[in-house]
């Protein structure tokens, strides 16, 4: 008897998953609310150089205006340089006798703005742009931020991908929360751009616990799921990312200082370490390393709560140890074992470049939400909503179509992809590697995103530049996703020979027996 005939028996699909699935749903919805939050935390309004004497409404352009600030080509007036001296207008008097003498120079000497920047504080009272003069020379720097947040995400992933196989994901979920507040809290206290930027790319490494872990079908769940229930479970966990899309604009809405709206979205991780007490480990882990009588245990509680009687001759302890030894580990797994043997080498190269794309492309279209004629805050829940019909749409075309070509499909529609990949590449790896396999191919990902926001100043060398280089990635993308196996109404594989066997020819399949260990 496997782990299946033993989930089959105590409820693979009832209150005991949904309940995990309403647990892990804080998770799902903080993890949007922290990677988008730089369309608000980093947003730069209109300003311009700060000038000694110069009018209090900032939207008032006059005269005085147009003699110390430079014209764009497009006709506004300057947001970086400032004319060296104060320029005499031709429409004045004294413009009118300098032009009759002959005595208007051509081009005007300006200056960058040496005493700092106004800005216009109707749409956000505060942002790290206004906070410390990330404009203009600066604006990179603004860029970066982001940079350095889905850098730490990526190391994240290695950490929390490899550790949770160790360790279990129960407790790295706890880590992961912790870790999270302590430095969300201390990223809203900073002092100077450099402590923010330090405390961010560590805030996005505690943030990729979640990511490997409870998205959007993490191991704590997806482990006690049957076959036939994964789909529905999957897509209904990603809505959760939705909402917190949606939320994001909400809570930008109502609070427009980026100290304040930081908080806010850092703060709910205090009653999601609370709600730690009721989240299962995953059974499939705890019995490839051994830990029978915990196992046990947790099965016996989805029982109860599924309502399912449990024969005790055929559920007893010594029953889950025969399962156990069919599945317990005999060497810790690492990264390499994704790529000893050929099919998993396959799958594995397949995922990081699917990874790669949708968080390249999505990141990068989504994190510059303008061009729609609506503020800030309307694009975002525009944003957010239209992501709605598609997790339906996602949830039909996997349940009838197959998981290899909803992702090729959805990559072609980048808004599409989101609630798919994760899906896929969490069926594709077996139980002994699944954490490890993912926290590899989110590392890949997280590269992916960490570049998106610096593809965007391409826009300095051709202004369409940056979305052709999100639809291109896409596309590739796209192309690989075919390469990946179907994975549709198939049970998970436990070890690497369960996958390397689905390769092999048939007659090879009827005589190989089952091993149940991970092998160099």
């Amino acid at each position: 008897m496997g782990f299946e005939e033993l989930l089959e028996q105590v409820g693979g699909f009832g209150p005991f998953q949904l309940r995990n699935v309403a647990l892990l749903a804080l998770p799902r919805v903080l993890l949007p609310l922290h990677f988008l939050l730089p369309i608000f935390l980093a947003a730069v309004p209109a300003h311009r150089c700060a000038l000694p004497g110069a009018p209090a409404n900032f939207s008032h352009q006059d005269v005085w205006l147009e003699a110390h600030l430079p014209r764009e080509p497009d006709g506004t007036l300057s947001s970086c340089l400032r004319f060296a001296y104060p320029q005499a207008l031709p429409n004045t008097t004294l413009g009118e006798e300098r032009q009759s003498r002959g005595e208007l120079e051509d081009e005007p000497a300006t200056v960058p703005c040496s005493q700092g920047w106004e800005y216009d504080h109707s749409e956000f009272s505060s942002t790290i742009a206004t906070e410390w003069d990330l404009v203009c020379e600066q604006k990179g720097l603004n860029r970066a931020a982001s940079t350095f947040f889905f850098a730490g995400v990526l190391v994240g992933a290695v950490a929390f991908g490899y550790l949770s196989d160790r360790f279990g994901r129960r407790r790295l979920l706890l880590v992961a929360y912790v870790s999270t507040l302590v430095l969300g809290l201390a990223s809203a206290a900073s002092v100077s751009y450099v402590m923010f930027a330090i405390t961010r790319t560590l805030t996005g490494s505690a943030l990729a616990g979640f990511t490997i872990i409870v998205m959007p079908l993490g191991e704590a769940e997806l482990e006690w799921l049957d076959v036939e229930h994964r789909t529905v479970a999957g897509v209904l966990s990603s809505t959760f990312w939705t909402g917190g899309v949606m939320l994001l604009a909400l809570v930008g809405y109502l609070i427009r200082d980026w100290r304040w709206l930081l908080l806010a979205v850092t703060l709910p991780c205090a009653p999601g370490i609370l709600s730690l007490w009721w989240v299962p480990e995953s059974a499939r882990w705890l019995l490839t390393q051994g830990h029978v009588k915990e196992a046990h245990r947790y099965l016996l509680h989805c029982a109860r709560l599924n309502g399912r009687p449990v024969c005790e001759d055929s559920f007893s302890q010594e029953a889950v140890s025969k399962v156990a030894a069919g599945e317990r580990v005999v060497r810790r797994p690492s990264y390499l074992d994704l790529f000893r043997t050929p099919r998993l080498r396959h799958i594995s190269l397949c995922c990081v470049v699917v990874w790669f794309g949708v968080n390249f492309s999505y990141y990068g279209l989504s994190l510059d939400v303008s061009g729609l004629g609506l503020n800030v805050y309307q694009t975002q829940l525009l944003f957010g909503a239209v992501e709605l019909p598609s997790k339906l749409l996602v949830y039909l075309s996997v349940r009838y179509a197959g998981r290899r070509l909803t992702q090729a499909g959805t990559l072609l529609g980048t808004a599409l992809a989101f609630g798919t990949r994760l899906l896929v590449s969490s069926e594709l790896y077996p139980t002994v590697l699944r954490q490890t396999g993912m926290g590899l191919t989110a590392l890949v990902g997280r590269l992916g995103g960490s570049l998106a926001p610096l593809a965007a100043l391409l826009d300095g060398v051709w202004l369409s530049l940056p979305k052709l280089t999100y639809g291109g990635i896409a596309l590739l993308a796209a192309g690989t996703a075919l390469l990946l196996p179907e994975t549709r109404q198939a049970q998970l594989p436990e070890t690497i020979q369960d996958v390397e066997r689905k390769s092999a020819p048939t007659s090879l399949q009827e005589e190989e027996m089952p091993m149940k260990q991970v092998q160099n």
